[in-house]
Parts: C-alpha cells; sequence; structure tokens
C-alpha cells in the first residue's frame, strides 16, 4: 500500500505542480487548469439538467428567486468571480448539486421540504463551497489517479435509468452531478457554507436545523431522501455536532424570510398534488399496474395541463399498453410543451420509428442526441438510416452505439455485423 501510494504520489507530481485551494489557502493537487475547469462546467451544465430531470418551467419566477438567493451568497463566497448559474430542476427527488465553474442546481423535490430563505441559503451556500472549493474537479482528478488517465475519470455512476446510455460529456457531468462526496468535503462545504450565510445576513442555524433534520431522517432510511440528497450528501452526527460548534462561535441570528419562501413557493405548493399523482403514477406503471396509473396520470394532467412530464409518463403507459398511436400524441404534447427536452425527444422518435415515421424519428432522435448523446439514440438513428436504405450513415450510427455496453452495445455491433456481411 505504502509503494501504491507512492507511486501515486509520484504520478501527481511528474504531471503536475500543486495549487492552493482557494478556499481554505491549504495546498493541493491540481490537474485541471481553471479554465479547463470553468468549460467543462458549462459545457455539461446542460446535458447535467436534462439527465436530472430538465428545468422546471411552470414557474420562472421561482428560478429567479433561487438565483437572487444563490447570487447573494456567491458574492460573499472565496471565489465571487465564478460564473455562477442557478436552476431549479423538475424532480422529485429531495438533491441539490454543483458542477465545476458554479454551475449548480436544486431539486424541486428538496425546495418542497425547506421551510424558509435560510434554509434554502444554507443548501445554496453548501453547494456553492463544493464549486468554490474545487471539490468535483479533485474527484475528477482522484479519478484519473487511479485510472492513469482512462477515458471515463474512473468515477462510478450511480445506479439510475441512464447507467450506461449516457455518451461524452453528458456522462462525465452525471458522475459528478450523482456522485458522493467525502466526509472531509461534506464538512468543508459545511463550514464555509455557514460562513457565507453569516457574511450575507443569513440566521446560521437554519444550517443545523437541515443536518438534524436530515441525520433523523436518514436514521429512518427515508426512501426519497436516500436516492438524493442522502446518496451525494451522507449526513453525520459529526457533521450536525460541528455545525453547532461553529455556529456558537460565530453567532446565532439573522434573516429567516419564512413569508418570503412562502409566497415564492406558492405556486410549486400547489402543484405538489399533481406531482404526486404522477410519482404514484410512475410507480404503478412499474408494477405493471397500467390501468391505476393511467388514472392517476390523468389526474395529474387535469390538475396541471401545461405539464409536459405528465404527457411524457402517460405516453410511455400507452407504449407500454402496445397503443402506439396514443402515445404518439402524448409524446407530440410533451415535446411542443417542452422541445428543448432530450428525454421527450427520445422517447418520441422511438415510437415514430415503432409506427414506420421514419422522418418523424429521424429529426426527434437527432435533436435529442444533440442536447444529451445517448448510445440508444444513436442506435435507433441507426435503425432510421438502415430502413431508409443509407448503409453507410446507418453503420456510423452503429459503430457509435456499439462504443457502448449491454444490451444496446450487443445489439449495435450485431447489427453493424450484418450490414458488413450485406456489403
Amino acid at each position: 500500500m505504502f509503494f501504491r501510494c507512492l507511486g501515486l504520489a509520484i504520478l501527481a507530481l511528474t504531471l503536475a505542480g500543486c495549487a492552493k485551494n482557494p478556499v481554505t489557502g491549504e495546498s493541493q493537487l491540481s490537474l485541471i487548469a481553471e479554465d479547463k475547469e470553468l468549460a467543462m462546467g458549462a459545457e455539461q451544465y446542460t446535458p447535467t439538467q436534462q439527465t436530472q430531470g430538465g428545468q422546471f418551467y411552470l414557474d420562472p419566477e421561482l428560478t429567479i428567486y433561487v438565483r437572487e438567493v444563490g447570487q447573494k451568497l456567491a458574492r460573499v463566497s472565496d471565489r465571487p468571480d465564478l460564473p455562477y448559474e442557478f436552476v431549479v430542476l423538475n424532480s422529485s427527488v429531495p438533491n441539490a448539486w454543483a458542477l465545476p465553474g458554479g454551475k449548480i442546481a436544486i431539486n424541486r423535490g428538496l425546495l418542497a421540504k425547506l421551510q424558509d430563505e435560510a434554509q434554502l441559503a444554507s443548501v445554496l451556500g453548501h453547494e456553492i463551497v463544493h464549486a468554490a472549493a474545487r471539490h468535483s474537479v479533485q474527484r475528477m482528478q482522484q479519478g484519473m489517479l487511479i485510472s492513469a488517465g482512462v477515458a471515463g475519470l474512473g468515477i462510478a455512476m450511480s445506479d439510475n435509468e441512464w447507467a450506461g446510455l449516457l455518451m461524452g460529456g453528458a456522462a462525465v457531468g452525471a458522475q459528478l452531478a450523482l456522485a458522493q462526496y467525502s466526509q472531509g468535503d461534506e464538512l468543508e462545504s459545511d463550514y464555509y457554507g455557514i460562513l457565507y450565510m453569516r457574511r450575507a445576513g443569513y440566521d446560521p442555524t437554519a444550517a443545523v436545523e437541515l443536518q438534524q433534520i436530515f441525520f433523523e431522517l436518514s436514521k429512518g432510511q427515508n426512501p426519497d431522501f436516500i436516492q438524493g440528497l442522502f446518496a451525494t450528501h451522507p449526513p453525520s452526527a459529526a457533521r450536525v455536532k460541528a455545525n453547532q460548534a461553529l455556529v456558537n462561535k460565530v453567532g446565532a441570528g439573522g434573516y429567516r424570510g419564512k413569508d418570503v419562501y412562502d409566497r415564492k413557493l406558492a405556486t410549486l405548493r400547489k402543484l405538489q398534488p399533481a406531482y404526486d399523482a404522477h410519482d404514484k403514477a410512475r410507480k404503478l406503471a412499474s408494477e405493471g399496474k397500467t390501468d391505476e396509473a393511467l388514472k392517476e396520470i390523468n389526474e395529474a394532467i387535469k390538475l396541471a395541463p401545461d405539464e409536459a412530464l405528465f404527457y411524457s409518463l402517460r405516453g410511455q403507459i400507452y407504449k407500454g399498453m402496445k397503443k402506439p398511436d396514443q402515445a404518439s400524441k402524448d409524446f407530440d404534447k410533451a415535446v411542443s410543451l417542452y422541445p428543448e427536452m432530450f428525454l421527450y425527444r427520445l422517447y418520441n422518435g422511438m415510437n415514430a420509428l415503432e409506427l414506420n415515421n421514419l422522418d418523424e424519428a429521424r429529426e426527434n432522435l437527432t435533436q435529442a442526441n444533440r442536447v444529451v448523446p445517448t448510445s440508444i439514440g444513436f442506435l435507433r438513428m441507426g435503425d432510421v438510416a438502415a430502413r431508409q436504405g443509407n448503409k453507410d450513415e446507418a453503420a456510423g450510427y452503429y459503430r457509435k452505439a456499439a462504443e457502448a455496453g449491454g444490451d444496446v452495445g450487443n445489439e449495435a455491433r450485431q447489427k453493424l455485423e450484418a450490414l458488413n456481411r450485406q456489403g
């Protein structure tokens, strides 16, 4: 073990020197330059948002509010000049994450659990520290050392519906958003996040409250939090104790903003029954209870008729019931409401392919892969090209899809071999 660590240290020193952490002031390994860090975050921000639910577009004012709170904290951070961005994602999973360069997201599922603006500031301040202290970059560097620079960066992808299907920068961004932080990174983000709250005028007691709540929920094995916040930000008694000690030192008291938070969350809270019905429908559909699932998703659509997410799920249910024509109407509706969302384009394209509407399939699959490249997208684009008699184009798509593992990669290789045999 000693010689392995020594070897890694020698490799690190060979590749790059040490740099000062912009938050802690401590020396740390620096393999990724700041300009690369900023470019990486900017490039991966949109595809990573989309793999985690896409933007919550029904209430743009809520995103503006979150952005204002986030920028207030960013201005008093140790890297105020980072190009910070804040977005609310359309996911019921309680979570928040930060990509390199200050690209930060919070799910509506977590916003619904918070009680006031100070608690929101605690979450955002914590994520700002992750970005400012380059925690994501450090995790990438560790992966690069372990794998000696092998593509994929050595970071394990969390189990989710897109594991193995995402390609390129989208896969890296999802890895960074879903990978677990170390206890050291979490304590560091708690510590400096509380300092940022104090500088911005918020009551840092909110940070202690949240950690206490999260720690108690973790004991109860709350499934929503386990697949979200706890998977990436593990709570602990040590964090609660350390946060309380720091608050005792810097002093409690400050802005809480409960009335403002309640006003800003009014629309989301009004829509919550619709999202509850959607989540119930998705669970029922996964259990094969399609009639019950349709009843729930129809109720969700009745409560929020402009939510693309709901039509997408109903389309999936109809597709599972072997009713592609009905599915097509719902996928079209989802795309019309949120045309930038890769997932709705992908579902629409694959359904159009099943109906042999090849031009429609090509358009939707092409648009999907422009935003978030996936192996299944390339595979089905190959199928479209093959049916249209474009063998060279089909081979190119199959080769791209064959880079993936699992069933998609195997199917792509088999189809590529079949094309080659045809000459």
